[in-house]
């Protein structure tokens, strides 16, 4: 899924679509947080490492298919419920907008 999401990003760059690379790029940084492996206690204090090392990498976690489309609904629900709230405040440009963004991304659950 990151591998289409990254294509699309750079699709949507060479059309000059912002928005779309916007919401692409967050769907990415979505995924990217969901693999990250929490940090245990002991790892809580600052280490300092040469660059280069690697040993500032630490490894990610594997999402299955369904945990990559738990992350992508609950970012299209997050624009939602957001949209909703901006309705009620009587912005409903920008809640058009991310309904539009919501609707844009829904693509991706399909597979």
């Amino acid at each position: 899924m990151k591998t289409r999401l990254r294509a699309d990003l750079r699709a949507a760059m060479k059309r000059g679509g912002r928005r779309e690379a916007a919401l692409v790029r967050s769907l990415i940084a979505a995924l990217d947080n969901a693999e990250a492996v929490p940090a245990r206690p002991e790892q809580a204090s600052l280490v300092r490492h040469d660059f280069g090392s690697g040993s500032a990498e630490v490894e990610r976690r594997r999402l299955s298919d369904q945990q990559v489309r738990d992350v992508l609904a609950s970012e299209i629900e997050q624009r939602e419920r957001a949209a909703a709230e901006l309705d009620r405040l009587g912005e409903r440009e920008q809640a058009a907008l991310l309904r539009a963004d919501a609707l844009s991304a829904t693509r991706y659950l399909a597979g």
